[in-house]
């Protein structure tokens, strides 16, 4: 998505020609893609390995492409164990390499903050805290806001939301973002669903609690089902209408990732999960150097929401966490206006046009008859 955006504004500035490895909205905004972003997407660090020889393979026919085609520039986005060993190949080729959305060398693999210095000609941040690592390493960078400060909003009020899909606005709304991968949905969907029994079992004093999935458009959701039948709960789907549940819920239950930040914008109070392969969860207590895990709790510099994470991620954990939230008003409140804090920090949109102007500014004029 940002990749896409980023590309349709660096064309619109300098009528630049796109190709690389993205999927259908980069398709969408003129890009060619050469490379299938689904071909080295993973989660995980022992799931990772049997994607070793893909990733290789992309990285070299990325490079290979560039090389041929002359390249002006490269622009890497987010994905670093695919995108630093591009970055090697296309510094061995002479051709210019801008990152946008950097590793995140503040949580884990403090190194690659040298590897960034010595690849990567520019790096283009979303983060505010971000600025300083970099700058501290010698890195050239640019903080310029998060890209979601400009699409996270709600279409349509609460009483039209719940109308439109036959809610009750009365009773209590809980937005179930599991997240979107099968792993994760393997690793997550099961407990919040258990979660959600002992929810309704327990907090009745407002009426029923209503749960609704905020499914991105186009997921499938026959996964979700499997795990629904033998609980008899009744999980109301609503695909692509992420902001407006969020923005019509009482509280959420959301994974850990992009999805808090969106919570975070759109002021939705939260309880934040998510869980690993133990084997992975096993190296990583030994790799993560921060004390929190969530985004909006990073961002924030504190915690604001609740992080149950791997072991901590149980039903009894999270419909303790969500039950406070749904039976008082004051703590809702408490973390709405910590949220607002962190919408601050994530700046008041702009992000990919300023992003825009700097890479634009990276790319070496074109002379006449190239």
């Amino acid at each position: 998505m940002y990749a896409a955006r980023l590309a349709k504004a660096i064309r619109e500035r300098t009528g630049a020609q796109f190709f690389g490895m993205g999927g259908p909205r980069m398709a969408e905004a003129g890009v060619e893609l050469i490379a299938d972003y689904h071909e080295v997407a993973v989660v995980g660090i022992t799931e990772v390995l049997h994607k070793i020889p893909t990733v290789v393979r992309v990285q070299k026919r990325l490079a290979q492409e560039a090389s041929r085609r002359k390249a002006s520039l490269a622009i890497l986005v987010d994905s670093p164990g695919t995108h630093l060993g591009v970055a090697r190949r296309l510094r061995n080729r002479h051709i210019p390499v801008g990152y946008f959305i950097g590793p995140q060398v503040w949580a884990w693999r403090p190194g690659r903050v040298r590897v960034v210095k010595r690849l990567v000609k520019r790096i283009v941040v979303i983060f505010p805290f971000e600025e300083q690592i970099y700058r501290d390493a010698g890195v050239p960078v640019n903080f310029v806001g998060h890209p979601l400060a400009d699409v996270v909003h709600a279409s349509m009020t609460r009483a039209e939301f719940t109308a439109r899909h036959k809610l009750d606005a009365a009773r209590p709304i809980v937005a179930l973002l599991p997240g979107s991968r099968r792993k994760e949905i393997a690793q997550h969907y099961g407990t919040i669903l258990d979660a959600c029994a002992q929810i309704a079992r327990e907090h009745t004093a407002r009426g029923a609690v209503q749960f609704v999935h905020a499914a991105a458009s186009g997921i499938d959701l026959q996964p979700f089902a499997e795990y629904e039948r033998s609980l008899g709960i009744d999980i109301r789907h609503i695909e692509g209408a992420v902001y407006d549940v969020l923005a019509s819920a009482d509280c959420a239950i959301v994974a850990s990732g992009t999805a808090t930040v969106e919570a975070a914008l759109m002021g939705a109070p939260m309880v934040v999960v998510y869980r690993v392969a133990p084997l992975t969860a096993a190296i990583l207590r030994h790799m993560v150097r921060t004390r929190t895990f969530g985004m909006v709790n990073l961002i924030a510099g504190r915690r604001v929401a609740p992080e149950l994470i791997q072991d901590d991620f149980t039903p009894a954990n999270v419909a303790l966490e969500i039950g406070r939230l749904l039976d008082s008003e004051a703590e809702r409140e408490k973390m709405r206006r910590a949220l607002t804090e962190v919408r601050a920090k994530l700046g008041s949109g702009g992000a990919i046009e300023r992003a825009a102007d700097i890479f634009s500014g990276m790319l070496e004029p074109v002379s006449p008859g190239n």
